[in-house]
């Protein structure tokens, strides 16, 4: 968390670009090390509502300008009494409900707190091997109640969870990708381009079942042994269905690479 902030005039918070089917969010308030602003939450939910409705899109990465990724919440706006939450979204418009289709972070410098719960709602993460994570609420005199404490401890060893919360302590990504947190890790100013390598590499297959892997995966862990493989079928039944599918075989047979529609 920052309370830096010195607004630069006629910036946008939220750099949208389109990379073929990548669509690229870049935070973009460097001056106060991209604290989350109310509407830069709102820009990120809209964004990524684009992302999930269009069907030439099939890849989210979300990064931060100026060499850090976010620093967590402004607590300027906080002061003034703003929480830079979307309603059904969460904080940053993204960690209560995250996007269906797949969301790589690439993280240079810090994220923290926010920040750092942002990357946890992500599906993949690249990061710099000088970026540092942590959950510093609790020297705030806050909680990390943005998913940081729904989400850690199934990410990385509990007891480490419980030492990165409780201290509010800065976490290496170095340490991290050795807790395989991080799955990919490069030289410090290259996390945006190793990530859009990776997103190139996600993108390069069908979008319809890119979606729906990710949506079994992540809801999965709430069903009950009986019940998985009948409630997976809401999900992959329509994949065996589409054209995408169907697509799929025939380039298969005809040794050539598939034009996918996302239908």
């Amino acid at each position: 968390m920052t309370n830096q902030e010195t607004p630069v005039e006629n910036a946008p918070e939220l750099i949208v670009e389109e990379r073929g089917r990548v669509l690229v969010l870049t935070m973009n308030r460097p001056e106060a090390k991209n604290a989350m602003s109310m509407a830069m939450a709102h820009q990120i939910a809209d964004a990524l509502d684009l992302l999930d409705s269009r069907d030439d899109l099939s890849v989210g990465v979300i990064t931060g300008a100026g060499g850090t990724f976010c620093a967590g919440m402004d607590l300027k706006g906080f002061a003034r009494g703003e929480r830079p939450v979307v309603e059904g979204k969460g904080f940053a418009g993204l960690v209560k409900q995250p996007p269906r289709k797949p969301l790589i972070a690439a993280v240079e410098g810090y994220a923290l707190a926010g920040g750092f719960e942002i990357v946890l709602s992500s599906d993949l993460i690249v990061a710099s091997s000088a970026a540092k994570f942590g959950l510093p609420e609790v020297k705030r005199g806050l909680t990390a109640a943005a998913g940081g404490l729904l989400r850690l401890q199934h990410r990385i060893p509990y007891h480490l969870a419980m030492e990165l919360v409780l201290t509010g302590a800065m976490w290496p990504a170095t340490e991290a990708a050795e807790a395989r947190l991080v799955n990919r890790l490069t030289e410090p100013g290259r996390a945006l381009e190793e990530a859009l390598v990776l997103a190139d590499e996600v993108a390069a297959n069908a979008p319809l079942a890119l979606a729906a892997s990710k949506q079994v995966l992540v809801q999965s862990v709430d069903w009950s042994l009986p019940e998985k493989f009948d409630r997976q079928e809401e999900f992959v039944n329509p994949i065996r269905e589409s054209a995408d599918a169907k697509e799929g075989a025939a380039a298969f047979v005809e040794k050539r690479t598939p034009q996918w529609t996302g239908h």
